[in-house]
This record gives C-alpha cells, structure tokens and sequence, in this order.
C-alpha cells in the first residue's frame, strides 16, 4: 500500500511532537483506516419500533473512548422496553451487553477499571456509569445496591446519540467503568453481561452460609439467566441440580450445562404433585437452596415448597416489576426458617469474576457458548427483539459484519 507525501509528514510531526511530549488529544486506530464521519445507531422511537438512524460521531473528550461495536446480547430488559417502555425512556439507543474495540481514545486513558493496560486495538466491554455517590463503591456496597447507577443503552437520548451498543460505534465518556477483555472471543465477551447477573446472584447466596459443595440446589427457570445460573454453580463443583422449567429443549440444554435432573412442571397438575416431583428428583429429599430465575409471581409463590426447613432462597428473577406475589409467611418462611436473599444486576467485582467463570466454564466442556441461538444484523434489530419475545432460541445477539 502506497503512503502518500502528506501522510509521511503527519507521521513524522506525530513522533516529534511525542518526542518533545507533546501527546495528541487522541490516539486513533492505524489498523483499519480511516475512522468514518458517522454512526449508523438502532433508535427505539416508539413501542415496537426501531428506526435505524445515522449521527456524527462527535470528537472525543480527553477522557473519551471511541469504540467500533462488533456485537450485542439481547436482554430481557431490551425486550421489556420495546413492548411496553416501562422506563419511560423513548427514544432512546438500546444495548447493554456490548462488546467492541476501541477504534480511538483521549490523551488520559490508560488503564481499564481493573488496572490493566488499555490501547487502541482492545477488544472492551463497560460495566456501569457511576453518579456522584460515594456510597456505591466497588469495595463497598453495604450502603446501596448499584441501582443508583447508569448504564450505556438505558440512558436518555442526548446530543451525543452514540449512547447504546446497538449501533455501528458508540463512545464511552470518562468516568465510566471499562474492561480489557482481549483474551476473550466474541461470543464471550457477548455474554459477560448476562453471566455477571448470576455471578452475583451465587456470590449473593454464598451469604446464607447454606449453598456448599454437597448442597441440593434447585433452579427454577431455564431461559438464559436459569441456564447460566446451572453453568456458574457447575463451575464451583455443585453437582446434585435439579432444574425446572415447562419446556422440554430448555431442560435438555440445561442438562448440558450440568444439572442432574430435571422436572417438567407442565407434566405436574398442582403445586404438591410438582413438589413431589422436585423430592423424587433429589432421591426424597427438598432442597437445600433454591434459584428462582422467573419474572413470574406465581413461581416465586411455588419455590418455597421445593426448599427444606433451614433452607436458603435467592430470588433474581424480577429485573422490573413484574407484580405480586401471594406466599404464605407462616409457612413459607417462618415455619421453615427459610434464609432469603434478592439479587440484582452485580457489582465491579463480579465482572472481574465473570471473566474467569467464563474461561473456567468453557475449560471443563459447558456449551455456554452455545447459549446464543440467533444473530442479527443491526438493520434486523426489530425481527430481533421480536424472535427474543417469542421466546424462540435462547439468547439473541446483534452482531455487526
């Protein structure tokens, strides 16, 4: 490939001014030319409509990361805003389990969150977007959970638009939390979001002082999350896992990912049939601690009946309101003295710990990979979402050519 004269001298002044210390505002990739003038972003404008829509691509702050998008998991939480808009945040850019390479960045980046070097070149995902709180910490969540932060593709549309991981690029501002995960391929780094969830959600039951190695651990609900929840307690050495759910290739994949049995409740008529099923299925035995992955209320209002008297719960299944549900506080939990514990979305930490989970599960032979069924182009954005709310496959992913 030829270099042309102007190019030779914009090389040149480059490597003097870094000699004399004079940095560039930014450091911009060379390995794939020329960064284009515009983004191509995914717009959710109103309910059950995207419209594919092309912004500048603003200059880059000193604390700024310009990342190309190279894919995207579809999360419930995407699904639920497209139907119905819980969050009110119309029209906005979806996308928040993203994963691209930083294509360009400002003079003051260096590292990544966890203190390893950052470069044009790496492959990143980003975490959360911290608001002037001191009591959401990466080392101290006693205070607050980490509800009090932002997250790129559930923040309000702005003058910037590159907001969401649906789009062809978006920019990271500074302040955010970032992760150099290079050593990870693609589908992967998809899924870190997702599998952070149920980092958390084990690292959370790990509490009770109940979940141990010998534990008896039902999970109810294979979709995505149930089915990650299987691989993580896989990867700790739990192996005596029961997962319920009411469709039959789900439990067969959630055989794969480790559990020892499984219970179709669709064959069960009735919450005492459906936990004897549960006692058979542990050789007579209840659990000793139970996952509960459902958005549904009247699962929630089952669970109690699969655990044991001094038992352990960890409810993750309600990522938004997805209404009441009717137990019966003498028997459900005070009777049993049943150990409860809620999970919500994670902390920095169990990012980190995601990494290696991921590297762990793919090391002992779990198809965790294998969790993402379909790929879409960011112009199929709407059959997208549409596929995730038919619930047909298991995970979705936007995945940019």
């Amino acid at each position: 490939m030829a270099i042309n004269e102007n190019e030779i001298a914009a090389l040149v002044q480059q490597v003097l001014n870094e000699m004399a210390g004079n940095a560039p505002a930014t450091r911009a990739s060379a390995s794939n030319g020329v960064i284009p003038k515009t983004s191509r972003v995914a717009m959710l404008t109103e309910k059950g409509k995207f419209e594919i829509q092309e912004y500048p691509i603003p200059e880059l702050g000193d604390d700024d990361i310009l990342v190309k998008v190279e894919g995207c998991g579809v999360c419930g939480t995407d699904a639920h805003e497209f139907k119905n808009d819980p969050f009110s945040l119309i029209p906005v850019v979806l996308g928040h389990e993203g994963t691209g390479e930083i294509v360009k960045m400002g003079k003051n980046v260096k590292l990544d969150s966890a203190g390893k070097p950052l470069s044009v070149g790496d492959k990143v995902v980003t975490c959360m977007i911290f608001k002037d709180n001191p009591d959401i910490t990466m080392f101290d969540l006693n205070k607050q959970n980490v509800g009090g932060a932002d997250v790129y593709g559930l923040l309000p549309d702005d003058d910037v638009h590159l907001n969401g991981w649906f789009a062809d690029y978006m920019v990271i501002r500074g302040g955010s939390t970032v992760f150099n995960v290079s050593d990870l391929d693609l589908d992967s780094r998809i899924l870190i979001e997702p599998c952070a969830v149920l980092v958390h959600a084990v690292e959370r039951a790990k509490l009770t002082n109940i979940l141990r190695f010998n534990s008896r651990v039902v999970v109810q609900g294979c979709g995505p999350i149930g089915l990650i929840c299987i691989a993580v307690l896989r990867t700790m050495g739990i192996e005596n896992i029961v997962a319920v759910d009411g469709n039959e290739q789900r439990l067969e994949f959630a055989k794969r990912m480790g559990a020892d049995k499984t219970v179709n409740f669709m064959n069960h008529k009735g919450i005492e049939a459906l936990t004897d099923a549960v006692k058979d299925a542990f050789g007579g035995y209840l659990a000793d601690f139970a996952f509960q992955c459902t958005g549904s209320p009247v699962a929630h209002g089952n669970i109690y009946k699969f655990i044991r008297n001094g038992g352990g719960l960890c409810e993750l299944g309600f990522f938004i309101n997805g209404g009441d549900a009717t137990i019966n506080p003498h028997f459900d939990l005070c009777a049993k003295e049943i150990t409860l514990v809620g999970s919500w979305v994670y902390t920095l930490r169990d990012y980190a710990t995601t990494f290696d989970f991921l590297k762990r599960a793919i090391a002992i032979g779990l198809p965790i990979k294998e969790l993402i069924t379909h790929k879409y182009g960011l112009e199929e954005i709407n059959e997208a979402l549409k596929t995730n709310l038919e619930q047909k496959g298991l995970k979705i992913a936007i995945v940019n050519k």
